[in-house]
C-alpha cells in the first residue's frame, strides 16, 4: 500500500512539475505574444508595398528582358547632360574673375560656356524625352511602383516647364548673364579710358586745325571692342553694347564742343530783335559747323566704322547716326532754323548768304557722312534748313527795290545829310556784287528759281541792283524836292551826289554804273555846291559895301553911322545864317573841308578888308562890340567849324510791309 502510494506521489510531484513549466511556458508565450501584437501590426501595414515590390518578378518575361535597354538608353543621355553641368559649373570661377586680367582667355572660356549652354540647350530635351519615355514603358508593362512612377512622372514634369519657360529657364545658374555684364562693363571701361576730348587752344584757331581728325582709339584697343562686341552679339546683346557706345562716344563729342561755348545755339526766336544782335553768333556758327563735322564727326564716323565694321552698315551707320544728333548736329541746324525765322530786314539776306555758304562748303561732307537711312532726320532738318535760307533770302532780295522805293514817301534829313538809306545801300549793293557774295547770291537765286521751273539768267542779278541804284536816285530828287528851304535843298543834293561819287567810283557798282554816270554825279555835286554857297554865304559880302565910304564924303560922323549900319546886317545875317547851318550836316569830310575853306574864302578876307579900312571908325566907339563883334580868326574858326556829323544809327525796314513779312523798315 505504502510502496503504491509513494509511487503515485511521485507520479503527482511529477505531474505537478510537468503542469507548473507548462504554466510558465504559457505566460513566457503569452508574453511573447503580446509583445509581438505591434511588430505584426507592422508587417501586415507593409505587406502592400512588400507586394508590389515583388510585383515585377511576376510581370512578363519579355518586358523584364527588355526594360534594361530602355533604362540603358535614356541614362546615357541624362549621363552626358549632367557631365555637362559639372563641366559647366567648373568654369565659374574663370568667368566671375575681371576680363581685364585676360580678355583674349576670359572670351575663349566664354565661349565655351556658350557651347556648353548650346549643347544642354539641344540635349535636355531629348534627354527628358528619353526619360519619359522610359516611365512610359514602366507604366505600361507594369514593372515598376505606382507611387514610384508618379513621383518620377512629377519630377520630369517639373523639369518639361523649366525647359519651356524661357524667362526661368538658367541651365548655368546665371553664370552666363554674369559673365556678359562684366564683358559690358570691360567695354565701357575701354571706351571711357580711351575717349579724350580733342583739345583746342582757342575758338579764333578753329581754322588752323587739320581737315582731318585722326582715329581716336588705338588699334589694340579697338580689337579688343571688336572682340568683346563679337561676344555680346552672339548672345544677343548688341543694342545694350551700341547704348553704351554712343552714350560714351557723344558724351566725347560734347566735351570737345565745350571749349568752344555754344551756349548761343539755345537762343531762342524771342531772346532778339533782328539778325544784327546775333551777327557775332551766326559768324561764329559757321567755323564751329565746320570744326564739327571736319574734325568730330568726322572721327566718329570713321571710328564707327572701324569697331562695328564685321556687324555690318546698317549698325555702325545707325550707331553713328545717335551719336551725331546726340552730341549736338541737331542744335546746329536749329540754329539756323531760328536765324531764318527773324524778322525780315537787309542784314538778314547777308547772313541768311553766310549759312547757305557754310552749308554748301560742307555739302560733300554731310552727304558722306549723314546720306543714309539712319540719319534721316538729320537730311530732313538739313533740307528743310537749306530750303528756308534759299526761299528767305531770294524773297529780301527781290523786296530790296520795292522797299526803296517805300521810302520814297517819308521825308528827308531834318539836317540836309546823307539819308542812311542811301549810305547803307551804296555799300551794301557793292557787297552784294562782291566776290564773297555774288557767286553765293547767284548760286542761290538760280536755285530758287530752278524750283519754280524758271530759267536765271546772270543779267538779272546786275539789273535788280542797277533799278535799286537807280530808286534810290529818284528818292533824292524827291526828298528835295521835300524841303522848304531851297539852300539846304541845295546842300542835300550836294551831299548826295558827292556821296554817290565817291563811294561807287572804283568799285563794282560803279564799273557797272559806268564813269558818264559817275561823272555826272560828281559835276552835279560841284552845281548845286555853288548854288549852296550863292543862295547863302555869297550874299553876307555884300552887306559889307564900300559905297559911300571912299572919301568919307559926308564926313567922319556920317561914315561911322554906315560902318556902323552895315556891320550891324552883316552880323545880323551872319548870325541867323550860322545858328541854322550849324545844325545842317556835311556827311564826307573832305567835302565838308572844301565846303567850309569856300565858305571862309568867300567872307572872311571880305570882312577882314573890310575891318582894316573901316574898324577904325567903331572901335574908338563905346559900343563898339556891338558892330565889331567878331574878329578875323573867330569868324574863321566858327565858319570852319559848320556841318559837323552827328553819331549814325543802324539802318533797318520799317514801314510798311509789302508781302505782310517786312517787319522793319530802313531809318
Amino acid at each position: 500500500m505504502a510502496v503504491v502510494s509513494d509511487s503515485m506521489i511521485e507520479k503527482l510531484a511529477s505531474a505537478r512539475r510537468s503542469l507548473k513549466s507548462s504554466l510558465e511556458k504559457s505566460r513566457v508565450l503569452g508574453l511573447a505574444l503580446e509583445k509581438s501584437g505591434p511588430r505584426l501590426e507592422e508587417i501586415n501595414q507593409r505587406l502592400p508595398s512588400l507586394e508590389a515590390a515583388v510585383r515585377p518578378i511576376r510581370a512578363q518575361k519579355e518586358a523584364l528582358v527588355a526594360v534594361g535597354g530602355h533604362i540603358n538608353r535614356a541614362v546615357s543621355p541624362a549621363a552626358a547632360v549632367l557631365n555637362v553641368f559639372d563641366a559647366v559649373h567648373g568654369l565659374e570661377k574663370s568667368l566671375l574673375s575681371d576680363p581685364r586680367n585676360d580678355l583674349p582667355g576670359y572670351l575663349s572660356v566664354l565661349k565655351r560656356l556658350e557651347e556648353a549652354l548650346k549643347f544642354l540647350g539641344d540635349n535636355c530635351g531629348l534627354a527628358i524625352q528619353w526619360l519619359e519615355d522610359i516611365v512610359e514603358y514602366l507604366e505600361d508593362n507594369l514593372v515598376a511602383d505606382e507611387r514610384y512612377l508618379s513621383n518620377l512622372k512629377k519630377s520630369l514634369k517639373n523639369l518639361r516647364e523649366l525647359q519651356n519657360d524661357e524667362e526661368r529657364v538658367c541651365l548655368d545658374g546665371g553664370l552666363l548673364e554674369a559673365a556678359l555684364d562684366k564683358l559690358e562693363c570691360e567695354f565701357r571701361l575701354l571706351l571711357t579710358e580711351n575717349s579724350v576730348p580733342l583739345p583746342m587752344s582757342s575758338s579764333s584757331s578753329l581754322g588752323e586745325q587739320p581737315c582731318i581728325a585722326p582715329s581716336p582709339l588705338p588699334v589694340m584697343v579697338i580689337q579688343k571692342l571688336q572682340a568683346i562686341i563679337g561676344r555680346l552679339t552672339a548672345n544677343k546683346r548688341l543694342e545694350k553694347c551700341i547704348s553704351i557706345y554712343v552714350e560714351v562716344r557723344s558724351s566725347n563729342v560734347r566735351a570737345s564742343l565745350q571749349a568752344l561755348d555754344l551756349d548761343y545755339l539755345e537762343i531762342s526766336i524771342s531772346e532778339f530783335n533782328d539778325v544784327q544782335s546775333i551777327e557775332g553768333y551766326i559768324a561764329q556758327w559757321g567755323k564751329h559747323l565746320e570744326f564739327a563735322v571736319k574734325h568730330l564727326f568726322e572721327a566718329e564716323y570713321k571710328l564707327c566704322n572701324d569697331v562695328f565694321e564685321r556687324i555690318g552698315l546698317d549698325v555702325w551707320m545707325g550707331c553713328f547716326a545717335k551719336i551725331a544728333a546726340q552730341a549736338g548736329i541737331l542744335a546746329f541746324l536749329q540754329f539756323g532754323k531760328t536765324v531764318t525765322e527773324s524778322k525780315k530786314d537787309p542784314i538778314k539776306l547777308l547772313k541768311l548768304l553766310d549759312i547757305f555758304a557754310s552749308l554748301n562748303k560742307l555739302r560733300l561732307d554731310f552727304n558722306r557722312l549723314f546720306g543714309g537711312g539712319a540719319c534721316i532726320e538729320i537730311q530732313n532738318l538739313t533740307r528743310d534748313l537749306i530750303k528756308r535760307v534759299i526761299e528767305g533770302a531770294s524773297e529780301i532780295f527781290w523786296e530790296l527795290l520795292f522797299q526803296v522805293e517805300l521810302q520814297r514817301q517819308t521825308a528827308p534829313p531834318s539836317d540836309g545829310s546823307v539819308p542812311r538809306l542811301v549810305s547803307f545801300l551804296t555799300d551794301y549793293c557793292n557787297r552784294l556784287l562782291g566776290d564773297n557774295y555774288k557767286p553765293i547770291l547767284t548760286q542761290v537765286l538760280v536755285i530758287h528759281r530752278n524750283w519754280k521751273h524758271e530759267k536765271f539768267q546772270e543779267r538779272l542779278l546786275v539789273d535788280a541792283i542797277l533799278n535799286i541804284i537807280k530808286a534810290i536816285e529818284k528818292n533824292l530828287e524827291t526828298w528835295s524836292k521835300g524841303y522848304e528851304d531851297a539852300t539846304l535843298a541845295n546842300l542835300f543834293l550836294m551831299n548826295n551826289h558827292w556821296h554817290l561819287h565817291k563811294h561807287l567810283k572804283g568799285t563794282k557798282l560803279g564799273d557797272l554804273l559806268g564813269d558818264s554816270w559817275l561823272k555826272e554825279h560828281d559835276q552835279s555835286k560841284d552845281y548845286y555846291a555853288a548854288i549852296f554857297l550863292k543862295d547863302s554865304w555869297g550874299k553876307l559880302p555884300s552887306l559889307l559895301s564900300r559905297e559911300g565910304l571912299m572919301l568919307f564924303s559926308g564926313g567922319r560922323a556920317t561914315a561911322r553911322d554906315l560902318v556902323k549900319k552895315r556891320l550891324k546886317s552883316f552880323n545880323e545875317a551872319f548870325d541867323d545864317m550860322y545858328k541854322k547851318q550849324s545844325n545842317w550836316v556835311v556827311s564826307e569830310r573832305d567835302l565838308r573841308d572844301k565846303t567850309c575853306q569856300l565858305i571862309v574864302q568867300a567872307v572872311v578876307p571880305v570882312y577882314r578888308s573890310y575891318m582894316q579900312n573901316y574898324g577904325p571908325l567903331v572901335e574908338q566907339d563905346p559900343s563898339a562890340s556891338k558892330y565889331a563883334k567878331y574878329t578875323v580868326q573867330t569868324l574863321e574858326n566858327m565858319l570852319a567849324s559848320l556841318f559837323q556829323p552827328k553819331p549814325a544809327k543802324y539802318v533797318s525796314f520799317k514801314g510798311r510791309q509789302p508781302s505782310g513779312k517786312f517787319s522793319n523798315g530802313f531809318t
